[in-house]
This record gives structure tokens, C-alpha cells and sequence, in this order.
């Protein structure tokens, strides 16, 4: 169950490297001191990208938590 462990893992990474995108997305453009209408179609913009990379981590952490109950 290795395989299921590690890819479990990669997987959980890609979904935490998505959510950290988000983060540094909405932080630039609330720096940038853009009209409130531009920042909140950034964050509208992210608010699908930041739920599937959240999803995305939590399946990865099924999958390490299956991995090592099986193994």
C-alpha cells in the first residue's frame, strides 16, 4: 500500500500548493489598493480554484489515511 500512501501524498501537496495560489493571488491584489469592485472579482475569480484545492487536499489525506490503515 505504499503506492496508495505516496500518491495520497502527492496529490494532498498539489491541492495545498493550489491553496497557497489563492493566498498569494488575493494577497498581491489587495496590495495592489485596486477599487473594492477589482478585489472582489479576484477573490469571486479564486473562490472555485481555492474549494477544489482544499477538496483536492482532503481526498490526498483520504488516501494517505487508507494507505496506512491497509498497510
Amino acid at each position: 500500500m505504499d503506492w496508495l500512501i505516496w500518491t495520497g501524498a502527492a496529490v494532498s501537496f498539489l491541492g495545498l500548493a493550489g491553496l497557497l495560489w489563492t493566498i498569494v493571488t488575493v494577497a498581491r491584489a489587495r496590495r495592489t489598493k485596486a477599487s473594492d469592485d477589482d478585489i472582489k472579482a479576484v477573490v469571486q475569480r479564486m473562490i472555485p480554484v481555492n474549494m477544489a484545492s482544499l477538496m483536492l487536499s482532503v481526498f490526498g489525506l483520504m488516501a494517505v489515511i487508507v494507505g496506512i490503515s491497509l498497510g
